[in-house]
């Protein structure tokens, strides 16, 4: 590339620096004080937020909890982003108009999807203990977003329901490019399903699953809107993440040195599997 090239990104590289660059720094020179939300002296503690980020029991179950979110959503929406990409591209009636269909739950906005959510597990009046009761599945109705032990698990279905078309377009998109030929010989060979999927689809989806999976991760780990309109991070802390830690501690407890340190600690491992999405984008590139 000639130096004169390097002139015409420059404009851009400015803007970039101005929005992310300062705020960047920032954030990093409050994460090593003590500073206060609203006003007030600060000094310089060093690693102390750090260390208390570390050794801070309720930040390490913030953590678990996250990789418990990120590992039940993303495997909910893997099984039925394949699953429903599957169906659409089978070959019947109304399956445009389905396709179409498909895009609502991921078009919506968050805050809307966890609000229908919310409703839906009300205790008194929601849909799916009136659905559950009168199929008998279960005797009496049941607070599921109050309850530590499924509380989490309905976050998940709420968050998996908005995120699994995204996965199932991936699908529909690679399934797209199954040669018939490879289609016709399976089916002359009388492979069944699921030897037609491991043998002629799996290996057409392995790549563009592996993107989806790793993007999908990154946005789930980062969670915060729906959780803390759905839960608050409860019952019993069992559905606070990282992102809900550092909102309280930076916003209702005034810390904001310690919450800037905490997400300082999340954009770490955001990059790192930001890497490992370009690593995997550049692997998938290699064996085209």
């Amino acid at each position: 590339m000639s130096r004169r090239a390097w002139f015409l990104p420059l404009p851009l590289l400015l803007v970039m620096a101005s929005i992310i660059g300062w705020p960047l720094i920032r954030t990093i020179w409050i994460s090593f004080t003590d500073a206060r939300l609203l006003g007030g002296e600060s000094q310089w503690v060093g690693w102390a937020n750090y260390q208390h980020a570390f050794a801070d029991p309720q930040i390490r179950s913030a953590l678990l909890v996250t990789v418990e979110f990120v590992v039940i959503s993303v495997s909910i929406e893997l099984v039925l982003g394949v699953l429903a990409g599957l169906l659409l591209n089978q070959s019947f009636r109304g399956r445009t108009l389905l396709r179409a269909l498909m895009i609502l739950p991921w078009a919506l906005p968050t805050v809307v999807n966890a609000t229908m959510w919310r409703l839906i597990y009300q205790p008194d009046f929601g849909a799916l203990n009136a659905a559950l009761t009168q199929l008998g599945l279960i005797d009496a109705y049941r607070t599921w977003l109050g309850d530590p032990h499924s509380a989490l698990w309905a976050v998940c279905a709420a968050d998996a329901w908005k995120n699994f078309p995204l996965v199932a377009l991936i699908c529909l998109a690679a399934l797209q490019s199954v040669p018939n030929e490879l289609r016709a010989a399976a089916t002359i060979d009388g492979a069944g399903p699921w030897r037609r999927f491991r043998a002629v689809y799996l290996p057409y989806l392995s790549g563009p699953l592996t993107v989806a999976v790793v993007l999908r991760t990154i946005e789930a780990f980062k969670v915060f809107d729906i959780i803390w309109v759905m839960t608050r991070g409860g019952p019993a802390n069992s559905t606070k993440s990282l992102s809900v830690v550092v909102y309280q501690e930076a916003f209702s407890f005034q810390r904001a040195g310690s919450g800037a340190s905490i997400a300082l600690l999340i954009a770490l491992i955001s990059a790192c599997l930001t890497a490992l999405y370009v690593a995997t984008m550049r692997r998938q590139a290699e064996l085209r």
